[in-house]
């Protein structure tokens, strides 16, 4: 089997953002988006769906954070489907629930070919720190939509924001590393249309 890597850089006037992936890494990351929760978040993910993965980026943070939210979203998706190729082999489907002290993340992922986000989560703040809580939708949307999965989050409990969006990380990682799993008994695409 060929290796599952990607580098995608992302340049626009707002952002400079560099993704490398290896979907069967060891958990390896270093993340430097210039955004402290993201970054936060970005290490949780590439260590719980066990990725090899680099993040660098800058931004007009000055502004706010959110063009370099969204852009890293965006690169990050692209990287998964760029190293998932044909998706030939692949589990497709993936679950999660993972708990954060009070908080419950339930996370499921169909690598289907078509980006779609729904998110059912209240925050119960505005802010963690100067991470504006806002961005969390912005940064699963442009992950979903560019990885091309069907991505359904439910976090039906929890009180502290810290801890629910955490605990989504970490069931996104959990759902991700079993959906982009080899099942040696697929054969092709996992798809009755032969494609995804």
């Amino acid at each position: 089997m060929a290796e599952r890597k990607a580098v995608v850089e992302r340049q626009t006037k707002e952002t400079a953002v560099r993704v490398e992936l290896a979907l069967d890494g060891a958990g390896t990351t270093d993340v430097r988006a210039g955004v402290g929760f993201l970054d936060h978040m970005l290490d949780l993910l590439g260590k719980h769906a066990r990725l090899d993965l680099t993040v660098q980026a800058s931004g007009d943070t000055e502004i706010d954070d959110h063009h370099t939210v969204e852009d890293i979203g965006i690169a990050l998706g692209q990287a998964i489907d760029q190293a998932l190729g044909d998706r030939a082999g692949i589990t497709r489907f993936g679950q999660a629930a993972v708990p954060m002290d009070e908080a419950l993340a339930q996370v499921a992922i169909d690598l289907s070919g078509r980006g779609f986000l729904v998110l059912n989560a209240d925050f119960g703040q505005e802010k963690i720190g100067s991470f504006d809580v806002s961005l969390v939708r912005e940064f699963l949307q442009a992950l979903a939509s560019n990885a091309r999965m069907t991505l359904h989050i439910n976090a039906p409990y929890g009180d502290d924001g810290h801890h629910i969006t955490e605990a989504i990380f970490k069931a996104l990682a959990r759902a991700l590393a079993k959906a982009v799993s080899i099942d040696p008994r697929v054969d092709g695409v996992p798809s009755t249309k032969g494609v995804l």
